[in-house]
């Protein structure tokens, strides 16, 4: 009877809502109306979570991009039906923006940076709007100076916006327009002036993860000292101070916490810090998100595989 009676653990899952509840709820709500079920209680219930979401600014990115990302043609319809709405406004420019970033096509540019105008003027305390022109900007690859003024934009909403720091990060790599001595001198401006535990408190993390893939897709003599990589004095800090804060209940309250956790949790995995990860791995609730892990393959394997090996 013990047998029968022990709660079977959930296996590791790719969750884009994150541990956000109400907005898996909504997800659900989405993939039944594809089938049989009517488009107007979808439309119904996207509109109550993204009004109930408020000024919690950071919160309404995480359900605004998540809802586009699954839903790009209801988001589309709700425009239509209410042309002037800040809710679907804002939801159709993140809409165009999920489309071209999984098909490689912007449709129409001009169309979308003027719904984003549109969503800015609707809500003028709102920086989503201005993330998703941001977005845009990077995305048709234009130059810091068209960047500048759209990040200032949001910094005086919403000085720590952990999307809008992403995309700067993304924006000043040497994949894009800037260098890596470029990124090194953003971060640092920002981390001279975060206060602790700020929705952009994996952007320090963030950029070494990524110079460090960066570097073992380099191959040759830079790929042959990444087993050093992790102990150099201005990364092993990062970790360490993540580490000791991030997974400690009530710390990091953002919306993307999960998010951050996944992050730090790969970057200790690869640094041979295994007994690190475990605790770490534990408190993301076995929600998977698909980068860094996709780095290495499969996300969901991977992470079930570091899971089970430091859980068992």
């Amino acid at each position: 009877m013990a047998l029968l009676g022990r709660r079977r653990r959930r296996a590791p899952r790719l969750a884009p809502e994150l541990d956000d509840p109400a907005l898996g709820r909504v997800l659900r709500g989405i993939a039944v109306s594809r089938g049989s079920g009517p488009q107007d209680i979808a439309v119904a219930q996207l509109e109550q979570l993204l009004r109930t979401t408020g000024d919690d600014w950071d919160r309404r990115c995480h359900r605004v991009s998540v809802l586009a990302e699954a839903a790009p043609a209801l988001a589309r319809g709700w425009r239509l039906r209410r042309p002037r709405d800040p809710d679907a406004l804002i939801l159709h420019a993140w809409a165009d923006l999920a489309v071209a970033r999984a098909t490689g096509v912007l449709d129409d540019p001009r169309a979308t940076l003027e719904t984003c105008r549109l969503a800015a003027e609707a809500c003028p305390a709102d920086p989503t709007p201005w993330v998703a022109r941001l977005a845009l900007l990077r995305l048709l690859g234009r130059p810091s100076r068209e960047l500048t003024p759209v990040w200032r934009e949001i910094t005086a909403r919403d000085p720590w916006h952990r999307e809008a720091h992403l995309q700067i990060l993304g924006h000043l790599s040497p994949e894009e327009r800037g260098s890596q001595s470029s990124v090194r001198e953003f971060v640092d401006d920002v981390v001279a002036a975060m206060p602790p535990g700020a929705p952009a408190a994996c952007l320090p993390l963030a950029a070494a993860v990524r110079q460090f893939h960066r570097d073992l897709a380099a191959g040759g003599t830079r790929a042959l000292g990444m087993s050093r990589y992790w102990a150099q004095p201005h990364v092993a800090p990062l970790i360490d101070d993540a580490l000791e804060h991030w997974p400690r209940p009530g710390f990091l309250t953002h919306a993307a916490t999960v998010a951050d956790l996944n992050l730090l949790a790969h970057a200790l995995v690869r640094a041979g810090r295994t007994a690190d990860a475990a605790p770490v791995l534990r408190a993301t609730g076995e929600l998977v998100t698909e980068w860094p892990w996709n780095h290495d393959g499969d996300p969901v394997e991977r992470y079930t595989y570091w899971y089970g090996r430091l859980s068992g």
